[in-house]
């Protein structure tokens, strides 16, 4: 390797990578197929054995009466809303300034179902108890992400997230819980899902980003919201002949991971303890992981942080990270997310990098 590899390059090719499952490729489907009889049937435009058997399954995890598979997060959320504000005759829902619904769908719900928004807090914290409380302005329904990502993925103690919850219940308020990592948020709030979800009128979770399967989400809620849900599923095209290679690696990575997450969540713990204690250029946001997602933060340039952590996976074979991102002039960042890939990286190796990544920020 040479000393100009990128940060992407040196990443590619170290032999110990820390964060996920391993490589997305058509491997993370054919491993998921390779259990299944040959003639089972798949499911045809939202029906048939395959789909409405594991939508069972997650409405019986999820502690709902019902549940719909969804090719995407981001359509079974717009969807929840709108039936929200339909019900509630009103065309306004509150979220965090940062949710996915604000920044990464180039404004979907707003064009698509005319549904106006209220930005609720601060982009740099948690929704608190008071802001919810100081809304000025009717609203249909209040989406909660937990944990909410851009921000690291940091989570409300859970008698906030109750006080929250009977506030809004007190008003009409209906709740929507955007639960894209609610499985890996159990062992920190050591609670089931159902326990959780029993907080929300409805709720969305994610099959490809803690579990790492292929893509699909489920919308579950009661059964009236549910058979709503799958006429606006047809709506937007949701109902594609067939779904079984997203229900398929869902149901088969579900099953392998959801056991692990206590585990992936001590590991994150543990590798933010290793980040801490690498000097002052260097911190995890939160300090103490409430699943196995946090974020880097560190007080060097873009391209600073990414020569160091090119410089870890060329000397050492860890690879921290794939890639950075620029705060602003000084400082930079970039998100960990541990997986099965973590507990394969040998612990001699593992300090050695943080023992080299240390020294490279000492010279800035």
């Amino acid at each position: 390797m040479n000393d100009r590899m990128t940060l992407a390059e040196a990443f590619k090719h170290c032999a110990y990578p820390v964060v996920g499952h391993g490589k997305r490729d058509v491997r993370v489907l054919l491993e998921a197929l390779s259990g299944l009889e040959g003639d089972e049937a798949s499911d045809m435009y939202g029906k048939g054995e395959l789909i409405e058997r594991f939508e069972s399954k997650m409405a019986d995890y999820l502690g709902k009466p019902s549940a719909v598979f969804f090719p995407s997060g981001t359509m079974a959320q717009q969807i929840a809303l709108r039936i929200w504000c339909d019900e509630q005759d009103m065309a306004k829902v509150a979220y965090h300034p940062l949710s996915h619904l604000e920044i990464h769908e180039q404004d979907g719900l707003k064009e698509l179902h005319r549904i106006e928004t209220v930005l609720l807090g601060e982009a740099d914290r948690l929704i608190r108890l008071e802001d919810v409380m100081e809304l000025g302005e009717d609203v249909a329904c209040l989406l909660l992400e937990l944990p909410q990502r851009e921000i690291g993925g940091q989570l409300p103690a859970y008698e906030v997230l109750e006080a929250i919850v009977a506030h809004c219940r007190s008003r009409g308020i209906k709740l929507h819980l955007d639960g894209a990592r609610l499985f890996e948020i159990l062992p920190c709030y050591g609670k089931t899902a159902a326990e959780i979800c029993a907080l929300f009128d409805s709720v969305y979770v994610s099959f490809y980003k803690g579990l790492g399967g292929v893509a699909g989400a489920i919308l579950a809620g009661d059964t009236t919201f549910m058979e709503r849900s799958k006429v606006w599923k047809r709506r937007h095209g949701g109902d594609l002949i067939s779904l079984y290679p997203y229900i398929v690696s869902s149901d088969y990575y579900f099953d392998r991971r959801i056991g692990k997450m206590a585990q992936y969540y001590e590991e994150a713990r543990e590798l933010a303890d290793l980040y801490n204690g690498s000097g002052d250029k260097i911190r995890t946001v939160p300090e103490e992981p409430v699943s196995n997602m946090f974020h880097v933060h560190a007080d060097v340039p873009k391209p600073v942080l990414e020569e160091a952590l090119s410089a870890v996976a060329q000397a050492t074979g860890v690879g921290l990270s794939a890639w950075v991102k620029k705060l602003d002039e000084g400082s930079s960042a970039y998100e960990v997310n541990v997986g099965d890939r973590y507990a394969e990286v040998p612990k001699d190796k593992l300090n050695e990098a943080f023992r080299v990544l240390r020294a490279k920020l000492l010279e800035q």
